[in-house]
C-alpha cells in the first residue's frame, strides 16, 4: 500500500527537525469499467488509490484469481492501486442462516483467499437486511443549485403503508403519522410514487441486488421471525468463520454501519450506534475484525458522539467514509457538503491523524488509514451529463476530496 508522507521543518533548540507525518491514503470509489467516471478521472482528482468491487459477479459466488487480478491490473496500468474492496457482500442466506449458506460462507472465505493472494488485504462489507443504503430521492435541490441525496422519512413511511402495503405496517407507526403518510400519499402524483418505489426497491450506487415489489415482498417474508437479537447472532457466527482466516490472511475486514442507522421497513438493524459495535467486537476480539468508519452513516443519529465512537474504536478503524450529512428532528436528512452538516470534520481528522502517529510509533503496517470522499453533490457540468451514479458524480466528490486534503494538510501543521 502506498504510504503518502509530509514534512514539515520544526524549530528545536536552534536546529531544524524534520517531522514525518503520514497523511491518509486517499482513494475514490469506482465502479469498474463502466463507470461515467474514468481512472483518468480518479488520477487527475488526486486520488491514489481505488475502492473496488466486482459487481459482475452475483452475490455468494466466488471472486476468481482471474477476474480479481485482471481487475487489479486495469487499475495499477492507470497508474493507481486497488487498496479497498467495497464490497465482498454478504448474501442475504448468510443472514437468514437459511439453504446452502454454509457453502455461501465457504465461498466467501475462497474470495478472501483469492483476493489476499492478489494483494489487496482491505475488504468493507456490511450487513444490511436486504437494502444497502437507502434514499427517497437523489435530486435534491440545493441553495447553490447543485443536488444532493435526500431520505425523507414520511416519504419512506408512504411507501410502507400504501405503495408495499406491508403486513403488520401499521404497529411501527403512531396515529400521527400513519394520518400523516396517508394524507402525503393522496397528493403524490404517478411520477412521484414511481421516483420513491424505484429510489427504495431497485438499489443505488454500491447495492448488489435490486427487487421487484412482488421479490422484496417475497424477501420480506424470509425475516419473518427474525428480530435484531437474532440477526445479531447471526452476524457474530459469520464472523466466527471469516476473521480466524483474515487472520492467517493478513486481511482487515472493517463492517460498514447501516445507512441509515435505523430500522427501516420491519427489518432489524444491528450496526448502527457505539454499543452495537462494542457487542461485536466483544464477541470476536481480534483487530481483523473492524470498523469502516463512516461520518455520514452514524451522523444521521443525534445519539452518536462521533468522537468519541472514534476514540473508542481507534484502532480497528480500517477505512474511512468521510462525508457530512444535515439531519432534523422529523428523522430526515441530506447529504451536506463535506465540511458543513453536523459532522465536526476537523474533530475527526485530528483523531485520525493522531492515531495514524501512534500506529506509526508502533510500526503497525497499516499506520496510513485509506479513506475515500464519500457521496457529493450533483453540480456543475455533471448536472447536464446523460449518465451519473447519484451520489458518485466526479465534480462533487473532487470537490469533497479537495476540501479534506486541506483539511487534513493544515491540521497536521498545527498538532
Amino acid at each position: 500500500m502506498f504510504y503518502p508522507l509530509m514534512e514539515a521543518l520544526v524549530p528545536l533548540a536552534g536546529y531544524n527537525i524534520i517531522i514525518i507525518d503520514m497523511l491518509m491514503t486517499q482513494t475514490w470509489r469506482w465502479y469498474g469499467p463502466n463507470d461515467p467516471v474514468t481512472l483518468s478521472d480518479v488520477s487527475q482528482a488526486g486520488a491514489t488509490g481505488i475502492v473496488n468491487a466486482l459487481h459482475q459477479i452475483p452475490n455468494g459466488e466466488v471472486w476468481s484469481l482471474q477476474e480479481i487480478q485482471k481487475r487489479k491490473n486495469e487499475i495499477e496500468n492507470a497508474g493507481l492501486t486497488w487498496d479497498v474492496v467495497e464490497s465482498l457482500p454478504v448474501h442475504e442466506k448468510i443472514k437468514t442462516r437459511t439453504g446452502d449458506f454454509k457453502q455461501i460462507i465457504e465461498n466467501y472465505k475462497l474470495s478472501m483467499k483469492n483476493l489476499a493472494s492478489c494483494g489487496v488485504y482491505v475488504i468493507c462489507y456490511n450487513f444490511m437486511p436486504i437494502l444497502d443504503w437507502t434514499r427517497t430521492r437523489l435530486d435534491m435541490p440545493m441553495e447553490d443549485g447543485s443536488l444532493a441525496l435526500e431520505f425523507n422519512a414520511l416519504e419512506l413511511r408512504v411507501f410502507d403503508l400504501h405503495i408495499l402495503k406491508r403486513e403488520g405496517a401499521e404497529q411501527d407507526y403512531t396515529t400521527d403519522e400513519m394520518d400523516q403518510a396517508k394524507d402525503q400519499f393522496i397528493k403524490l402524483t404517478s411520477s412521484e410514487i414511481q421516483r420513491i418505489s424505484d429510489n427504495i426497491l431497485k438499489g443505488l450506487p454500491g447495492s448488489e441486488e435490486g427487487y421487484s415489489m412482488d421479490e422484496f415482498k417475497a424477501m420480506l417474508d424470509t425475516y419473518k421471525g427474525i428480530d435484531a437479537d437474532q440477526l445479531r447472532s447471526h452476524l457474530v457466527k459469520f464472523l466466527e468463520e471469516i476473521i480466524p482466516l483474515a487472520d492467517q490472511l493478513g486481511i482487515r475486514m472493517c463492517i460498514h454501519p447501516d445507512d441509515p442507522p435505523f430500522s427501516l421497513l420491519g427489518l432489524p438493524r444491528v450496526v448502527s450506534t457505539q454499543s452495537d459495535y462494542q457487542y461485536i467486537f466483544n464477541q470476536v476480539t481480534s483487530l481483523s475484525n473492524g470498523i469502516t468508519f463512516c461520518t455520514g452513516s452514524l451522523g444521521v443519529r443525534a445519539d452518536n458522539d462521533l468522537p468519541a465512537i472514534f476514540d473508542v474504536f481507534a484502532d480497528r478503524v480500517h477505512f474511512l467514509h468521510l462525508r457530512s450529512t444535515k439531519r432534523d428532528i422529523e428523522g430526515n436528512f441530506f447529504e451536506a457538503d463535506h465540511l458543513t452538516g453536523d459532522v465536526d470534520m476537523f474533530e475527526i481528522i485530528t483523531r485520525v491523524i493522531k492515531e495514524q502517529r501512534r500506529r506509526a510509533s508502533e510500526k503497525r503496517e497499516d499506520l496510513s488509514i485509506p479513506m475515500r470522499p464519500d457521496h457529493g453533490h450533483q453540480m456543475l457540468d455533471d448536472l447536464i451529463k446523460p449518465k451519473i451514479n447519484p451520489g458518485y458524480s466526479a465534480i462533487g466528490r473532487l470537490r469533497g476530496l479537495a476540501e479534506l486534503r486541506g483539511l487534513e494538510w493544515g491540521i497536521n501543521k498545527m498538532i
